[in-house]
């Protein structure tokens, strides 16, 4: 089995390297007590699990000493185990913890253990947790965050365990704006200015999809305008998406009732980018399916 173990200091990291590693696959835990990881691991190879990720942080302070050798012994078992340290400079942890206005794991930690009679400043819990997860420092790859953002660092973890980016998926959105306009969507898009189908009694029982509807939009200068301009954006922009690791991107496209342009123009739309990127389709109004 291959196994990473997640480590280091406070607001360094530790949960966006997790989550990127969850993201790639493997079965994640968080905040592991060490006297659990070899039963842990064996429970995991006997349900078949290949990729594992467990973060060990100080609050097990009175266990870290057991590490080295629950190391030596997985690797014994013939399993491949990493060790990630993160750390980060003291000026940059107490930045971050201010910006999220998060109190340190330590501060009613060790005062709940007997270890201090009052909570511990802010200060003084990163230098105690930098105390208490020393010995660990030696034992894998160090990673100092101080001046990475969460996006690269992000990067710099995949490149770390040779997990390529996940595949950004395409969501092309269909709405009525007399609905409302979806909460999810990055991108809105307002078709309404396109000719309405609506006024054409034989055209507006039928939907986006359907074939007269098809026609009557692709004879209208003014509809192709509009998705060549839309298409161009969109391929401008998709490969920024991408390099900010976005699972997916969402584009809203909205008419009146949302049955007739805004479902032409997010199958048109979908049926070109599905030449080269993942697309999902999804129409808002029950009658386009």
């Amino acid at each position: 089995m291959r196994i990473l173990l997640i480590t280091g200091i406070s607001g360094s990291g530790k949960s966006v390297a997790l989550n990127v590693i969850e993201d790639a696959g493997f079965y994640c835990v968080d905040n592991l007590p060490p006297s659990l990881l070899v039963d842990l691991v064996n429970t995991l190879e006997w349900e078949g699990v290949h990729n594992a990720a467990m973060a060990i942080d100080s609050r097990s302070a009175h266990l870290l000493n057991t590490v080295p050798d629950t190391l030596k012994r997985l690797r014994q078992l013939g399993h491949d185990v990493k060790l990630l340290f993160l750390t980060a400079s003291s000026e940059t942890l107490i930045a971050r913890f201010s910006e999220t206005r998060r109190s340190h794991p330590l501060s009613h930690h060790l005062q709940q253990q007997q270890l201090s009679s009052a909570p511990l400043s802010l200060t003084e819990c990163i230098q105690k947790e930098r105390e208490l997860v020393a010995p660990l420092q030696d034992l894998g790859h160090v990673i100092d965050t101080s001046f990475l953002s969460a996006n690269t660092l992000r990067n710099w973890i995949k490149d770390e365990i040779g997990v390529e980016q996940a595949p950004l998926i395409v969501m092309f959105e269909s709405f009525a704006f007399k609905v409302g306009v979806p909460l999810d969507v990055d991108f809105v898009f307002d078709v309404r200015i396109l000719p309405n189908p609506h006024y054409d009694l034989a055209l507006r029982p039928l939907t986006g999809r359907d074939q007269p509807v098809i026609d009557f939009l692709e004879a209208q200068e003014m509809a192709q305008d509009l998705y060549k301009d839309l298409r161009q954006l969109i391929e401008k922009w998709l490969p920024a998406f991408k390099r900010d690791n976005r699972s997916y991107l969402t584009i809203g496209i909205g008419c009146t009732g949302g049955q007739h342009r805004s479902v032409y123009m997010v199958e048109k739309l979908a049926h070109h980018f599905q030449q080269s990127e993942r697309v999902l389709i999804r129409h808002r109004q029950s009658h386009c399916g």
